[in-house]
C-alpha cells in the first residue's frame, strides 16, 4: 500500500474567513473518497496544534500503487480540488511512501 501524506497552510485571511475556507477544503477533498476509484481510503483533518510551525490541514490518502496514485493526481475532480486549494494554501508539502 502507498500513502499519500499532504500538508497545508492557508494564507492570512480573517479568522471567520479562515476557517470557512479550511471547512470548505476539507469537505472537498473527503468528497473524493467517493468519486476517485484509485483512491483507496481518504482521512482529512484540522490541526488543533498552537504551534508556529503546525500547517492547517492534512490529508493522508491510501494507494494499492504508484499508478493508482497517478490516476489521482490527474482525475478531474481532483484537479477541481487542486484549483480551489491552490488558491487559498500559502505553503504544502508532500510525502508519499510504501506502507
Amino acid at each position: 500500500m502507498l500513502k499519500h501524506i499532504v500538508m497545508l497552510k492557508l494564507n492570512e485571511v480573517a479568522p471567520e474567513e479562515f476557517q470557512n475556507r479550511l471547512d470548505k477544503m476539507e469537505q472537498m477533498l473527503n468528497a473524493l473518497n467517493q468519486t476517485i476509484s484509485s483512491l483507496e481510503k481518504m482521512e482529512v483533518g484540522q490541526n488543533i496544534s498552537t504551534k508556529a510551525s503546525a500547517y492547517d490541514l492534512v490529508l493522508t490518502a491510501d494507494f494499492k500503487s504508484e499508478q493508482a496514485l497517478d490516476e489521482y493526481r490527474i482525475h478531474p475532480e481532483h484537479i477541481k480540488v487542486l484549483d480551489y486549494i491552490k488558491i487559498w494554501v500559502d505553503k504544502a508539502r508532500v510525502v508519499d511512501y510504501w506502507i
